[in-house]
């Protein structure tokens, strides 16, 4: 054993197994306790602490703990230990009927529960249950959203487009490249009225609208300089014409590589027949339905963020000095934005979802 610790034997007595087996089943229930649960079934199994460590995805020291504390005091030893302090007023079979159905079922008239719902179901108070379900982290009234990618190709695109941020090559640019279209030059109908000790920054609620805009951006990733342009129209002869800005402001004796998503704009023939007559330029497309995978998202989430979203514009020709002012300041002290996960990270990363995706509709 690591550090020279000898294994201690894990035996089940009547009716352990069946236990263990129902918590270590769970998918959402108790997770922690679930975890727990396969260690000790590994150990029970004739499992050393180290392979049980590598097979769970665990610390070698957390694998020693739970089938020492199993072999002391049976599966007592794996529920939390009771803290200093006032007595519980709470037994574990009342916290874990509150969790099982936040998790596990729904109320009759609602797609979630509430603390008053589920006090009512359960028989405890409202002020119970929002203590069990900040303990736990669970918070029904919240939802989000998520999309995976269905292209055939997804695995090579993301160790391609990885592989550019993490090792670029040699006498070469990376430029992510996108637009952000349709942005609305929007003016509040109402004066702001300004932040105030006590008092948020307040806008009025309705606005006018007056036209909008694309953005066109090249993203470097070495330096975080981006190249940008705003047009009217969103078609593929503007994408063409922002192809020729990049290729007027990059050295010439550099290769140049554009991330691109797969947007019809840039798939077109006008489009193809100008790469033809420039080999420099290397095109990698994202794969469908996974446009962060290109940095330049990033940037526009920035401008969007620091001088869109709250900005007052009274007409077309304003939003867009806005945006080339935003523009200028970001490239006159520029900073790169840093990928760190590796491809084997994120497919990794993917692989857990898709599991953890997949057992919960069993």
């Amino acid at each position: 054993m690591g550090r020279g610790r000898r294994p201690v034997a894990v035996e089940l007595q009547d009716g352990d197994r069946a236990m263990l087996e129902a918590w270590s089943r769970r998918p959402k229930t108790s997770q922690a306790l679930a975890l727990r649960a396969r260690i000790v079934l590994r150990a029970a199994d004739g499992l050393n602490s180290t392979a049980i460590a590598e097979e769970l995805h665990v610390h070698l020291q957390t694998a020693l703990k739970w089938r020492a504390r199993f072999a002391e005091r049976g599966v007592d030893g794996l529920l939390d230990e009771p803290r200093p302090g006032q007595p519980r007023k709470l037994g574990d079979a009342q916290i874990e009927a509150v969790i099982a159905r936040t998790l596990e079922s729904k109320p009759a008239d609602s797609t979630h529960w509430s603390t008053r719902s589920m006090a009512q179901a359960t028989g405890l108070n409202q002020t119970a249950v929002s203590r069990i379900w900040r303990a736990f982290a669970l918070q029904p009234h919240r939802s989000e959203t998520f999309k995976l990618s269905k292209d055939p190709l997804f695995i090579d695109k993301v160790r391609d487009i990885v592989g550019l941020y993490m090792n670029p090559p040699d006498r070469a640019l990376v430029l992510c490249v996108d637009e952000k279209s349709q942005i609305q030059a929007l003016e509040r109908t109402a004066p702001l009225l300004p932040l105030r000790p006590g008092q948020a920054e307040r806008r009025a609620h309705d606005y006018k609208r007056h036209g909008t805009t694309s953005l066109f951006a090249a993203l470097d990733t070495k330096t975080g300089a981006v190249i940008g342009k705003t047009y009217r129209r969103h078609r593929s002869r503007e994408f063409r014409q922002f192809l020729d800005i990049i290729e007027h402001n990059v050295p010439a004796d550099l290769d140049v590589h554009l991330i691109l998503d797969n947007y019809a704009t840039h798939k077109t023939a006008a489009i193809q027949r100008w790469l033809l007559k420039r080999p420099r330029f290397h095109v990698h497309f994202t794969p469908t339905s996974a446009s962060w995978l290109n940095l330049v998202e990033r940037w526009f989430a920035a401008i969007t963020e620091k001088r869109i979203r709250r900005g007052s514009f009274r007409s077309t020709r304003e939003l867009e000095q806005a945006i080339h002012t935003f523009l200028n300041l970001h490239n006159a002290q520029p900073k790169p934005f840093v990928w760190t996960k590796s491809a084997d990270d994120i497919l990794n990363s993917i692989a857990r979802f898709c599991r953890r995706t997949n057992d919960s509709v069993h």
